[in-house]
């Protein structure tokens, strides 16, 4: 194995004039301002066509090197990536709208780093599942072959290293398709990580949803990786089906929180905002309904109202904000239509609640809505943005049918000083996890996955890498 140790700094000129067309290409506007970010390539589906045959034909190569090889390979990409940190980051706050500082942009491009050194990090040995009189079996973990990877706009570049690094890790080469709201940002990172990584084992095709309907059908994808809305997680899943792809879906949550009665407001106040703020709320697994018991619910109310007000929000580049933009103007208007609902039906704004207008960017204030009832579409309906509604609950029965109410079932919470009362809570919610006392906080050693309509497969962890390999018995 000859693999090159060099790592390359990028000027953030140099890496736009790398990942943009010579000519023509959409227009990519930040979403705070609306100025010119840069042009995104429109590739067809010939060019998908034309990056899977050359996928395909590196895989048996890349498959063929053992799995420190190819951790090696993976933490020379995570290398990469820190040379080109600043870079990414300002890119991806220029595209995406989140701010450089708090749990945003920078962190998300110090995660990128973080899950490829983890990635590289697990140990997955054969199993032995039987070695007696009667003989041995062992069960081994095969490359599957081109993996497809399909990325979402909230957390475009992290999100695409859940995807891309177990894949090749295990063995697999990837096709990734960017968000057409994002693309710019996957251009860039597969552009960095592929200065690391050998010739074709990763691509990235930019283009509109007939690439992606391409990606999804075509029958030189083994393996389907998709994050997105529930909605097109079941076009994905039917385009799929005459190739009998193996899918992993991470669809929406619409996560539930329950705070208990014996809950302090004030100690709860900012793990709460953070877990149902971050991203300014445009997070899958974000918390987006809060269920708090009557006794401690105005306590509860007035300490998030705290700390909410004091969260600064404004465009990214801003060292001071820590709050951005919605990313795209369908988004904001789904924001804005379901607190309208929330209004028109008597629900109290406590906070919020009063986008500007005529004001540059796709800002909607940070919105508190109580005294909603379970049933109002902004309880109902995945948000996805800075608008979060406190439902008031009598008895912990009430609030757990409240919670499970929902087809959604990604994350929850449960808030809590009693950790055994938090977890007997915790184990009767229908949630792939459920935290106590945060939410949200994935961890890339922790399976992740959802239940009921928000997606079935496993990602993060040995688990995780087990769901991108065949699974292969050998008994003798």
């Amino acid at each position: 194995m000859n693999i090159s140790t060099t790592t390359e700094q990028i000027s953030f000129e140099d890496l736009l004039t790398a990942i943009q067309p010579v000519d023509g290409g959409r227009e990519i506007k930040d979403p705070a301002t609306g100025a010119l970010v840069g042009r995104a390539p429109e590739h067809t589906t010939a060019d998908l066509h034309a990056a899977i045959a050359a996928a395909r034909t590196a895989q048996p190569g890349w498959g063929a090197l053992t799995h420190t090889e190819r951790s090696t390979y993976l933490n020379l990409a995570a290398d990469a990536v820190e040379a080109n940190a600043e870079t990414l980051a300002v890119l991806l706050s220029r595209e995406q709208g989140k701010p450089l500082n708090g749990p945003n942009a920078r962190f998300e491009v110090g995660a990128c780093a973080a899950w490829l050194r983890a990635t590289a990090a697990f140990q997955l040995e054969p199993e032995i599942l039987v070695d007696d009189e009667s003989g041995r079996a062992e069960l081994h973990y095969r490359p599957l072959g081109v993996v497809g990877a399909i990325g979402p706009w909230n957390w475009p570049m992290m999100i695409s290293v859940w995807q891309l690094a177990p894949s090749l890790r295990m063995g697999n080469t990837v096709v990734m398709k960017p968000s057409e709201y994002t693309p710019l940002s996957v251009l860039a990172l597969v552009h960095v990580l592929n200065t690391a990584l050998p010739v074709d084992v990763l691509h990235v095709v930019s283009g509109g949803r007939e690439v992606g309907e391409a990606l999804a059908s075509h029958p030189d994808i083994d393996k389907l990786m998709f994050t997105g809305s529930t909605a097109t997680g079941k076009a994905i899943i039917r385009s799929s089906a005459d190739t009998v792809k193996r899918v992993t879906l991470e669809l929406g949550g619409n996560d539930a929180g329950i705070v208990l009665p014996d809950a302090d407001p004030q100690t709860i106040a900012q793990d709460l905002f953070w877990g149902a703020f971050i991203n300014t709320g445009q997070t899958c697994a974000a918390l987006k309904r809060l269920y708090v018991h009557e006794d401690i619910y105005e306590d509860v109310v007035a300490a998030l109202a705290e700390v909410a007000r004091s969260m600064p929000m404004g465009v990214g580049l801003d060292e001071n904000n820590v709050l951005g933009p919605l990313q795209n103007k369908a988004q904001f208007d789904i924001v804005a239509n379901l607190v309208q609902a929330a209004k028109d039906s008597g629900a109290r704004v406590v906070l919020g609640g009063n986008p500007e207008e005529g004001q540059p960017g796709y800002f909607y204030p940070t919105t508190l809505i109580a005294d909603i009832d379970n049933d109002n579409p902004l309880v109902a309906q995945e948000q996805f943005g800075p608008a979060l509604p406190i439902v008031k609950y009598s008895t912990i029965d009430e609030a757990v049918e409240k919670a499970n109410a929902l087809e959604a079932g990604l994350g929850a919470s449960v808030w809590s000083s009693n950790k055994e009362k938090a977890l007997e809570v915790a184990a009767r919610i229908q949630a792939g996890t459920v935290w106590i006392n945060k939410h949200g906080a994935v961890d890339p050693r922790l399976p992740f996955g959802g239940a009921k309509q928000s997606g079935y497969g496993l990602e993060f962890g040995v688990e995780g890498l087990k769901h991108l390999g065949q699974p292969q018995v050998i008994s003798y």
